[in-house]
């Protein structure tokens, strides 16, 4: 549990970067979440490219919103900024925090119901402003915490746990994020470690608007028909008391594919997803060919995974509004109040 603090000793041979840190370093909390749940996979990604790049936990500001992805951040970086605001606002909050400080790493964490339905329109001007940062989308589909409704990135088709048929058009977050001007971005998926960590650092290491969207699968709805260990099945067949869920832990998935290979991935519900490793020899450079290649093999039921775009020359916020270097809680009464003739040139600038 969360109030469980892990042990301060480890092993004095454990891996070390260049500033001296262990992974133990970048870690937080114990997490809380479902045994096997794909989001913890997406932790420990985040946790190896901070540690393989030596970033100072304390340089960096992990903002998040509402939800199970959002809960995450308590599971890495413990001894970094971190700010919980409210369901989907967290682009907003990560917007002002960067505008007050340039000289943080943000780290914005979200999920599909947190980022595609109540807070779509916070991640909209988020990514077309420019902001500075490093967007993750944890991806599964459904309401995790609220048991089960489809979000807006669920598939048309699909089935919950309850055997509905979701008749909504899937909202396609990385298709968005292109049309947007995001300068980063990329999908993968959780269980795939040697294509997400290297994801994860170049978001880091770009300068400005980096989004990642990463398909995890949630262990907690698998409740489908005909199951014997379904909930469903166990109230039908039970005299009980009262009306408890248990979920049983299960095996995160893992992933190991080869670029330019198509693989499908069967998930704990008896689901399956049918992935796309982009080839080596991609062209990310081109924004339309990109927007193309995912409607294309999106219209073959095929999910693109790696890096889609990149733009080698991109534009932040902060360039386009002009700001000072400074952070401004550093600014005194000279930058602040410049006097009446710096006024006066403003006014005259205006008429």
């Amino acid at each position: 549990m969360t109030y469980l603090a892990k042990p301060k000793f480890h092993h004095p041979g454990l891996p070390k970067n260049a500033l001296g840190y262990t992974h133990r370093d970048y870690e937080g909390s114990i997490s809380t979440l479902c045994a096997g749940c794909g989001h913890d996979s997406i932790t420990a990604a985040i946790i190896e490219a901070c540690f393989e790049l030596s970033v100072e936990p304390h340089r960096v500001a992990k903002i998040s919103g509402i939800g199970c992805s959002s809960k995450t951040p308590t599971y890495f970086l413990g001894n970094s900024h971190g700010f919980n605001s409210v369901h989907g606002r967290m682009p907003s909050v990560l917007t002002g925090a960067n505008l007050a400080n340039r000289d943080l790493l943000y780290l914005g964490v979200s999920g599909d119901g947190d980022s595609a339905s109540i807070g779509f329109g916070q991640f909209a001007h988020a990514i077309r402003r420019g902001v500075n940062m490093v967007y993750i989308v944890e991806n599964n589909g459904v309401y995790g915490l609220t048991k089960g409704q489809f979000s807006a990135t669920a598939d048309r088709g699909s089935k919950s746990k309850r055997g509905l048929i979701n008749s909504d058009s899937a909202i396609d977050m990385v298709a968005i994020a292109l049309q947007l001007g995001a300068t980063y971005v990329a999908r993968s998926f959780s269980g795939d470690k040697d294509q997400l960590v290297p994801l994860i650092k170049g978001a880091i290491e770009h300068e400005g608007a980096a989004f990642i969207d990463v398909i995890s699968p949630c262990v907690a709805f698998n409740n489908h028909a005909g199951s014997t260990k379904s909930f469903d099945y166990v109230r039908e067949h039970n005299e009980a008391v009262n009306r408890l869920d248990v979920i049983t832990g299960r095996a995160p998935i893992r992933l190991d594919q080869a670029p330019g290979t198509v693989q499908v991935v069967e998930q704990h519900d008896g689901s399956r997803l049918v992935l796309r490793k982009l080839n080596a020899d991609y062209d990310a450079g081109d924004r339309l060919a990109a927007m193309n290649f995912l409607q294309t093999h999106a219209a073959k039921g095929q999910i693109v995974t790696g890096l889609i775009y990149l733009d080698h020359e991109p534009e932040d916020l902060h360039g386009s509004l002009n700001t000072v270097e400074a952070p401004l809680n550093e600014l005194g009464d000279k930058e602040l109040c410049p006097g009446s003739a710096a006024l006066e040139k403003i006014n005259a600038a205006l008429r």
